[in-house]
């Protein structure tokens, strides 16, 4: 079962994996998924009613808690009792393109010139996580949803807000890695 775990998986096998997520949600009554939400539902938990935006009955909505909880314990279990110490490969291209921007490409899948406490207190390093974090925030917020919960759920449900969302989130990310993200990375 380990050796199974630990191999990564067919990419038609995680699809339908995700695709089945959606009829068992609607069988169960639930007609949203989203990690987004999630945060809402800690608010409430701790607001206790005294904010108009969080008067709901999160309880009905417990069980994306603990879809939360299990990305993290999945992220924790795979890391420490399933690496695999096999080397990354990269389209040269891309290798390429790294160097130019003095990213190193060695064994680790985040580079440390952009992943590690002295990158953060970069400007690039603070451009890439404090100002994106705080955008992917504010963007999640704003468009009602994050990519999960507007292009699986809500684009399966036939919501016009979602296909407008999902299409602003690849237009966003073609802008962001074509014509942004090279600026920043040069710094």
């Amino acid at each position: 079962m380990l050796e199974l775990l630990s191999k990564p998986w067919p990419w038609w096998l995680g699809g339908t994996l995700i695709g089945l997520t959606i009829p068992i949600l609607l069988i169960l009554g639930n007609k949203s998924f989203g990690i987004s939400s999630s945060l809402r539902h800690i608010c409430a938990i701790g607001d206790k009613g005294k904010t108009p935006y969080f008067q709901y009955n999160w309880h009905k909505e417990v069980w994306n808690l603990y879809l939360v909880a299990g990305i993290v314990l999945g992220g924790f279990v795979s890391y420490w009792f399933l690496k695999n110490e096999q080397s990354i490969e990269l389209n040269p291209q891309f290798v390429e393109e790294l160097t130019r921007y003095h990213i190193g490409v060695g064994s680790q899948l985040l580079p440390s010139e952009l992943f590690s406490w002295q990158a953060l207190l970069s400007v690039k390093g603070f451009f890439m996580s404090v100002v994106g974090g705080f955008m992917v925030g504010f963007g999640t917020r704003y468009a009602g949803g994050c990519t999960s919960g507007h292009s699986i759920m809500g684009m399966s449900n036939l919501q016009w807000p979602s296909l407008v969302a999902t299409i602003s989130f690849f237009v966003g990310g073609i802008v962001m890695a074509n014509f942004i993200l090279p600026y920043i990375l040069a710094l």
